[in-house]
């Protein structure tokens, strides 16, 4: 697996956690999996159920995510004979979500929202996890932008299993963060009040990184990068 790869697919994990879209939002994520309500600035649910719920929400995400990944690595495995081409173009596809993203494009088409239904909804861990696979299957155009370019990367990707890792380790940039914000509203809310001032900043910071992604795609800087460090971590997944 090349290494800016994954550490690429783990910032925009982390960021699409930070999105406009998503980030706002967490507390009634958490409120409905755990069927508690916000009182006294904090949400007042029990942390041992939380952790588990919010766990079994990262896993139905995580499974939507790393399918994707599969079936991205066998179409670029399918396109093999094509690679130059389809890096040129996968390339200049993330080029225009980072674009997207950082402000520089309003493309209506791409702000498309696919909202996930939760009003019927079992709670419980299994409910958790349903819960989950729908958020990943319908996701919002922040998240949609950011993961349709590790999803194009991940098509580039010499094996099936690479592709499903580099989804596996955005499903964590996405998950982790989830889990210890989820945690810390238990205590307060007031840590959403001081990260909700960065988000436009952070969401333009996303958009230029996978700017620059694309540029490394799209002139083959990546694999070059990639062989470089191969020489350092002759590990490969």
């Amino acid at each position: 697996m090349e290494n800016p790869t994954i550490v690429i697919a783990l910032i925009a994990g982390i960021l699409s956690f930070l999105s406009p879209c998503i980030f706002p939002l967490i507390p009634a994520y958490v409120s409905h999996l755990t069927g508690s309500l916000v009182q006294d600035n904090k949400i007042n649910a029990e942390k041992k159920m939380l952790i588990f719920r919010s766990i079994n929400f990262i896993l139905g995400f995580s499974v939507v995510f790393v399918a994707m990944g599969a079936s991205a690595s066998f179409i670029g495995q399918f396109f093999a004979g094509n690679r130059m081409l389809i890096e040129k173009i996968s390339g200049l596809l993330i080029i225009i979500f980072g674009m997207q993203m950082a402000g520089i494009l309003t493309l209506r088409f791409l702000m498309l929202d696919k909202k996930w239904g939760t009003n019927q909804t079992k709670k419980g861990n299994a409910g958790s996890f349903l819960l989950g696979l729908a958020f990943g299957s319908g996701w919002t155009p922040c998240v949609g932008l950011a993961l349709s370019s590790i999803l194009l990367l991940a098509g580039s990707t010499e094996t099936l299993y690479s592709g499903m890792f580099l989804l596996f380790v955005y499903s964590m940039g996405l998950g982790v963060p989830f889990l210890i914000i989820s945690v810390m509203l238990t205590y307060s809310l007031g840590i959403l009040k001081k990260i909700n001032r960065w988000l436009p900043l952070l969401s333009r910071i996303n958009g230029w990184i996978l700017i620059g992604m694309g540029l490394l795609v799209f002139t083959g800087q990546l694999q070059k990068i990639s062989a470089w460090l191969a020489q350092f971590t002759p590990i490969s997944y």
